[in-house]
């Protein structure tokens, strides 16, 4: 049986590796259209910053190992151009065809341009292949520009802007809504705001970047430019297949990954996946999602019958030191989503303070009528990314607050004071039950 997968990154390898170590006899064949696989898209702006010496260490295999390997065939600068269902073949730039019985759409997303008038001058740059990082800090070596514009206030803009600024340039950062950091919220909002300032990044929001001109973006002057807004699904080359689109635009699956067709899966930053507190499918690209969704879609497309938890969206951003995490969702977006939520928002210390113990803003978020949690977010320079853990943890098990408060969480000085933040926040929010 051919397998055949569309795309070699996060997603589109996860699925092959996985098919591979389901079936030995499986034809496995990999297309990317990119000169490269197996990057970490995510360490990007740590390579522009400096803390990445080498863009090579942030690759992860070659098409040679997964030959040698696996016995999977990789194949890079292949760009499907089409595919037909109906006969089982995609077809490449170039005119070749390439058959499939079962098939894996893993395509990714891209930042959309074609809305910003002169988005494609050389000062202009996103930040999503290593290309892309390599292009940059060579602009920044070569060019040694003094002042730049992020049009978008998301995690890849933010860490962007803090790659930037620890290059020395003015940063501005343009977001159109209201909010930072995909966040409606307007507390996290300004707390993300006030760290941004206070290590020199002006955060202007309401502002929509329409058009680039050589040296501004809307009424900022700049030398550069990056484009982190209008993140999409690569999902038009699934869509001229015939396979569904859901209601965010990505491509429609079952549980299993499957779509619509019979013998075609997706996953990845081109997929939907169904979101665990509101029950109803959410476009949510992340690393860490496409590498389970992934496996999924490699484990039936080789014969098993796995089947996708879904996500609770958990996120965390590094801002000059400070974390910012969330997960699931937030006051005003539990109220969008039909609940009748509560919140609380403590701030504590993240062990005591005779050990150094530095302060930690936790947010939970429940349901009225039944306690159950549905969201929450810490801001910290420690134990951020284990404690937005611990709730995901709770939103996934659908756990309610009376439940969540007796969690037994580890405590010792060095590493968490007796009452752990998480379990203060949780109290709090028991007395607004």
């Amino acid at each position: 049986m051919a397998l055949l997968v569309v795309g070699g990154v996060a997603a589109g390898l996860s699925a092959a590796a996985r098919a591979r170590r389901i079936d030995p006899r499986l034809d496995i064949t990999v297309l990317e259209k990119g000169p490269v696989i197996s990057y970490s898209a995510c360490g990007l702006p740590f390579f522009v910053d400096g803390r990445v010496r080498d863009e090579r260490q942030l690759l992860g295999y070659t098409p040679e190992y997964f030959r040698r390997e696996r016995r999977i065939e990789v194949r890079t600068g292949a760009r499907v151009v089409a595919i037909s269902h109906p006969r089982r073949e995609a077809i490449l730039e170039s005119g070749e065809r390439v058959p499939y019985e079962h098939l894996v759409l893993a395509t990714g997303g891209r930042y959309d341009r074609s809305a910003i008038a002169g988005a494609h001058q050389p000062h202009v740059f996103t930040l999503q292949t290593p290309e892309d990082a390599a292009r940059m800090r060579a602009f920044l070596r070569e060019k040694r520009p003094r002042s730049a514009v992020v049009i978008g206030a998301g995690y890849l803009g933010l860490e962007a802007a803090d790659a930037l600024r620890r290059n020395g340039l003015r940063v501005t950062v343009l977001e159109r809504s209201p909010y930072a950091l995909r966040r409606a919220d307007h507390q996290w909002t300004a707390a993300v705001q006030r760290h941004l300032e206070a290590h020199g990044v002006e955060l202007r929001r309401g502002v929509e970047a329409r058009e680039i001109a050589a040296d501004r973006v809307a009424d900022v002057g700049c030398q550069m430019v990056v484009i982190a807004a209008g993140f999409k699904p690569n999902a038009e080359l699934a869509a001229e297949a015939g396979v569904a689109l859901g209601r965010t635009g990505a491509i429609q699956t079952d549980d299993r990954m499957q779509t619509n067709l019979s013998g075609v899966y997706a996953a990845g930053d081109c997929a939907e996946a169904m979101h665990v507190v509101t029950g109803r499918p959410a476009y949510v690209p992340l690393g860490t999602t496409a590498n389970k969704m992934g496996r999924v879609a490699g484990a039936n497309a080789a014969g098993r019958r796995e089947r996708f938890a879904g996500i609770a969206g958990t996120t965390i951003v590094s801002l000059f030191g400070m974390g910012f995490a969330v997960t699931g969702l937030s006051e005003s977006q539990a109220r969008a989503e039909g609940f009748s939520p509560a919140a609380a928002r403590i701030e504590a210390n993240s062990k005591p303070a005779y050990l150094g113990g530095r302060p930690t803003s936790v947010e939970l978020v429940a349901d009225r009528g039944t306690g159950r949690l549905l969201g929450g977010a810490v801001i910290g320079e420690e134990g951020a990314a284990g404690r937005i853990d611990v709730i995901a943890t709770a939103l996934h098990a659908r756990l309610k607050v009376e439940d969540f408060e007796q969690l037994d969480l580890a405590y010792s000085p060095p590493f968490s004071p007796v009452w752990d933040p998480l379990l203060v926040a949780a109290q709090q929010l028991s007395r607004e039950l």
